[in-house]
């Protein structure tokens, strides 16, 4: 794996106002659009690798969600998937309302890691129109389990008390196998060093929200585009057995499944990761 991986910003730096906050999001490369959605703990930097390679064959917006990395917080009241979903359809409303947009490439194809997927699948929703492709990168249409719940309030009774970055070194190591986390510990500590910088008040924010949203399923059976699920055989926080569930849903879908890979494909198998993007968008 090339270690030459590096946490920064990609490409000509935008944003627009959403409310009173600013939100950032960068755009590399010409062609069809493919917008790439970050998880929880992490900002747009995560897919730095892809979008690189992306950015050659299409033209690659990456946000920073509200709260991560330059993006500012929203208000308390504001919290909702729901309400991340609009930031994204206003960031798009900025890009593609221009005469500067070839015909035929005003929709996008909408690829979220995670908590992104839960962010695209709210889009989705709204918004299916928009969308020539929908991506869902070790993500789900399923709503939170009581489990999943329960486990979503622990972590942020453990947020009030011991701070955000206490938090994100319990566990931010467990969505990474324990062979990766061996052979190359630098990258975990990248991602570890970032959470000093996120407040205790944005890991919560977006837990609740997490917490809060509907299960989509529906979304997966009405919509019209194909549909991409990328898995991880030994991924704890969204185990494969959804996206197996979820596959058989859409009219058209692709499933790739990593077999040695947690949560992170975009770092555990970044080439492989780049291969599956590209294969699935340069076929829409």
């Amino acid at each position: 794996m090339d270690m030459a991986y590096q946490f920064y910003r990609m490409g000509k730096v935008k944003n627009i106002l959403y409310n009173t906050a600013s939100i950032y999001y960068t755009v590399n490369g010409s062609g069809k659009t493919v917008v790439l959605l970050h998880g929880f703990g992490e900002d747009g930097s995560i897919w730095k690798y892809q979008a690189d390679q992306l950015q050659k064959n299409f033209r690659v917006i990456v946000p920073d969600l509200p709260g991560w990395g330059r993006s500012e917080m929203l208000n308390e009241k504001e919290i909702s998937i729901e309400v991340y979903s609009e930031i994204i359809k206003k960031i798009l409303d900025q890009e593609l309302d221009t005469s500067a947009i070839p015909a035929g490439h005003d929709k996008v194809a909408l690829i979220g890691h995670s908590m992104g997927g839960y962010i695209a699948m709210g889009f989705a929703e709204k918004y299916p129109e928009n969308l020539n492709g929908l991506g869902l990168f070790h993500s789900t249409s399923f709503a939170d389990t009581t489990e999943k719940i329960k486990t979503r309030l622990k972590g942020i009774e453990f947020i009030k008390n011991n701070g955000a970055v206490a938090f994100l070194k319990t566990s931010v190591p467990g969505l990474f196998t324990g062979h990766f986390k061996e052979k190359y510990p630098a990258v975990i500590n990248k991602l570890l060093s970032k959470g000093i910088q996120y407040l205790p008040e944005t890991l919560i924010q977006y837990y609740q929200a997490m917490i809060k949203r509907p299960d989509r399923t529906e979304v997966l059976k009405d919509i019209r585009c194909p549909v991409l699920f990328i898995s991880g055989e030994k991924d704890l926080a969204v185990p494969i057995q959804y996206n197996l569930q979820e596959c058989q849903l859409p009219a058209v879908a692709y499933i790739h499944i990593f077999d040695s890979v947690a949560h992170m494909a975009m770092l555990e198998e970044k080439n492989k990761s780049c291969e599956y993007l590209h294969d699935y968008l340069k076929n829409l």
